[in-house]
């Protein structure tokens, strides 16, 4: 080209979740039978809307008005019945201009970090949920900035750790909180969201909350909001009706804006993200119209706290398969639906494998962690290395947290299954697959 074309920071951008069914569909043309474990579409599991919600979403479509444009934030109606839903906690509080629409949270982290200044960071944890440390990281062309969340202590976030990193960064200008929390199912304690609301205080930051989760809690957690903490704290909340509802096709997510008034600077940066909208025209429609409706329903609270017990219900089943595993560190979970179980260190080695049957299965799946003359190749993870095993021996597809911009050694699945014969089945074959990996 006449001039570099690609961006530094374009190196930055993965995605193992999807990645990993490139894999899934090279083995399913050779006859392996998929159980998909790496992303979270409840859909895909099983999950069957109530009928009265397909109602409402049916009747909206017979509507004209439905398939035109909507202001550019999103429809009115929806951002004030949201906007109250938000100051009904009690704490900050906003209006229907404090709301944009996006098409979907990944529209929404793409614009939020596409508009910070190229040499200012925004930490996130790690695990880190790939779609915010790849947009991070791309548009810092430079790795991740993360702290630490501590397998040893339930997956709480590291806060000396976060203190430390923004203290001697001074590139530092945001904090992002994902709770509850993907990879790891962990919820932030109160505590713990109130010091770092101290940090971003003393440090002059801006917080950054994708809360897409946060009304899917169980077994006793409880899960507070930005707007609940943040005092007179910058801030933007990320929310959705992907899991929730769930209707991830519907590509359906909103930011909220807290305290503008109270830095110019934010201000500024929330009129950009407002104007990257602009020039679009708009999000989709037919989902904003149906959240009043669907989410306004008293039914909704019965459904949603029904589901949710369900997920309780499948996490315990699923910590009585693997917790049994000496070599794993393993948290129970209480929001979202993912587990993150690591690995103890030593426990893997590069020369571990899984008996394959299939013959071609076996060869390919050798063919991606070995090299020509057999030896393992370096540049494959070893827990991606197990990954690769267990998807061609046992038919499961999960994702290696080393793809999560980590240093550990494991793996996340989901706790969507909602055949619970099939999710027993399917753990049961992830255990013995550990099992015999550990112990080739």
């Amino acid at each position: 080209m006449r001039q570099k074309l690609l961006s530094e920071g374009a190196k930055e951008l993965s995605y193992e979740i999807r990645e990993i069914v490139k894999k899934a569909d090279q083995l399913k043309k050779l006859g392996v039978a998929i159980s998909w474990e790496n992303i979270g579409d409840p859909i895909q599991k099983h999950h069957k809307l109530p009928q009265w919600i397909k109602d409402i979403i049916s009747d909206m479509m017979k509507q004209d008005d439905t398939y035109s444009y909507c202001p550019s934030k999103g429809m009115l109606e929806t951002r004030e019945f949201l906007a109250k839903q938000t100051n009904a906690m009690g704490g900050v509080q906003i209006t229907a201009e404090d709301i944009c629409f996006f098409n979907g949270l990944g529209d929404a982290i793409s614009k939020a970090y596409q508009f910070i200044s190229r040499t200012s960071r925004v930490i996130g944890p790690s695990p880190a949920y790939s779609t915010h440390s790849s947009a991070e990281a791309a548009h810092a062309a430079h790795e991740p900035l993360t702290y630490k969340l501590d397998p040893n202590n339930k997956w709480y976030p590291d806060l000396d750790d976060l203190y430390n990193k923004v203290k001697y960064n001074p590139n530092v200008v945001g904090i992002l909180i994902i709770n509850p929390d993907n990879p790891t199912g962990m919820v932030y304690p109160l505590e713990t969201l109130k010091r770092i609301v101290e940090i971003a205080k003393e440090f002059n930051l801006f917080l950054l909350a994708d809360e897409i989760y946060i009304n899917i809690t169980y077994n006793g957690a409880r899960a507070y909001s930005l707007a609940e903490i943040i005092e007179d704290v910058p801030g933007i909340s990320m929310k959705g009706i992907s899991k929730e509802l769930p209707w991830p096709g519907a590509r359906c997510g909103w930011m909220e804006y807290y305290n503008r008034d109270k830095d110019e600077d934010f201000n500024r940066f929330c009129q950009a993200l407002d104007n990257a909208k602009m020039i679009e025209v708009c999000s989709t429609k037919l989902p904003q119209l149906t959240i009043p409706k669907i989410l306004g329903d008293p039914r909704f609270k019965v459904y949603r706290e029904e589901t949710n017990k369900n997920i309780g219900r499948r996490s315990k089943i699923i910590s009585d398969i693997l917790s049994t595993v000496p070599q794993l560190t393993f948290n129970e979970t209480f929001g979202a639906f993912y587990n993150t179980i690591i690995f103890r260190d030593g426990s893997l080695k590069p020369t571990q494998k899984l008996t394959v049957t299939n013959t071609q299965v076996g060869s390919l799946v050798d063919s991606w962690v070995n090299n020509a003359d057999g030896t393992p190749r370096k540049d494959i993870a070893l827990d991606k290395r197990f990954v690769y095993y267990l998807l061609a021996a046992k038919g499961v597809c999960v994702v290696p947290i080393s793809s999560f911009c980590s240093e550990l050694q494991g793996f996340r699945v989901t706790l969507l299954e909602e055949d619970e014969d099939t999710l027993i089945k399917t753990f049961t074959a992830i255990r013995d697959g550990i099992v015999e990996y550990l112990q080739s």
